[in-house]
């Protein structure tokens, strides 16, 4: 069925060349009027804006085009979303979508936080591979409130003690959080982990065990990272890897536009928001009332020592 003013238009001219017929007659055939075969669109061909848009979408290859627009936008560009949007379909830069995992169905009541940074981080692992097959771990630390990457330290082993150091860094520039929260792994809930939280007073928050729902917040950022850079590149090894992803997750805190935060950085986030904290004002509302993961199902038990089955 022809349906589209460019279809019908290749319709009309492929009966006139290959079949003879008039214009005329060809148009009453596909159902055509003859003004519209003969139209010639006079948009400008807009080729710089073009070639812009195909630049960021290589460079940014598991970007869609809201995120393109907004960093035209940055770049002065006073083209509407619209006109953006268009392009991209017109030149074929959808991004190519990856299966989903199915989603629990149910509800589910949010602990809220204050709006700030440090109200409460999240921790977890992820993983992947170097060219020669060798496994390595990520451990990614996250701030549930301004969406930043606290750390992202990868290395192929990654023990109770070296995530203890690894978050006493971070408290060094940082300061110290208001809750971490974390899956039950043998790293997080080992002796170095729990001393760890004692001695600085820390109240540590372990999702019920198989429900990686409640840890979100970290669970979404390892999903950016996966798409946008684990599953695009290829690490020679543990130095270009180290290099690779602290670069990316620079640019995840300081150029990446976060669509949970109104596009802003994260970076440009926790400013505005220590801002707003200093002069007594209401955070903004993109915050989506900065709700974080929530808590543990009844019955499982929220303390620092989970104690294990059998």
């Amino acid at each position: 069925k022809m349906v589209r003013p460019a279809v019908k238009r290749a319709a009309v001219a492929h009966l006139r060349a290959r079949m003879g017929l008039s214009e005329r007659r060809a148009c009453q055939i596909v159902g055509a009027d003859r003004k519209m075969i003969r139209y010639r669109s006079i948009k400008p061909p807009e080729t710089e804006l073009r070639q812009r848009l195909r630049d960021l979408a290589n460079e940014r290859r598991r970007f869609g085009y809201r995120r393109l627009f907004v960093l035209l936008r940055r770049e002065g560009e006073p083209s509407g979303i619209n006109r953006i949007y268009r392009l991209y379909r017109e030149e074929g830069l959808a991004v190519r979508k990856r299966r989903a995992r199915r989603k629990a169905i149910g509800t589910r009541a949010p602990i809220l936080v204050e709006a700030r940074p440090n109200a409460r981080w999240s921790l977890d692992f992820v993983h992947d591979q170097l060219a020669c097959g060798r496994r390595f771990r990520i451990l990614n630390v996250v701030d549930d409130v301004t969406r930043e990457c606290l750390a992202a330290l990868p290395d192929t082993s990654i023990s109770g003690r070296r995530v203890a150091r690894e978050l006493a860094r971070v408290m060094e520039r940082r300061g110290k959080p208001g809750m971490i929260v974390s899956d039950n792994g043998t790293e997080l809930t080992s002796n170095a982990i729990l001393t760890f939280a004692a001695e600085r007073s820390i109240e540590w928050h372990y999702i019920a065990p198989g429900k990686p729902m409640q840890n979100g917040f970290v669970e979404s950022f390892n999903g950016r990272m996966r798409d946008e850079l684990l599953n695009e590149t290829m690490f020679r090894d543990m130095t270009h890897a180290r290099s690779a992803i602290r670069t990316w997750a620079a640019d995840y805190n300081e150029e990446r536009p976060h669509s949970a935060l109104g596009y802003q950085t994260p970076r440009a986030f926790a400013e505005h928001l220590v801002t707003a904290t200093d002069s007594r004002a209401a955070p903004p509302e993109s915050s989506a009332h900065l709700s974080v993961a929530p808590p543990a199902l009844l019955g499982v038990s929220t303390q620092r020592a989970p104690v294990p089955a059998g």
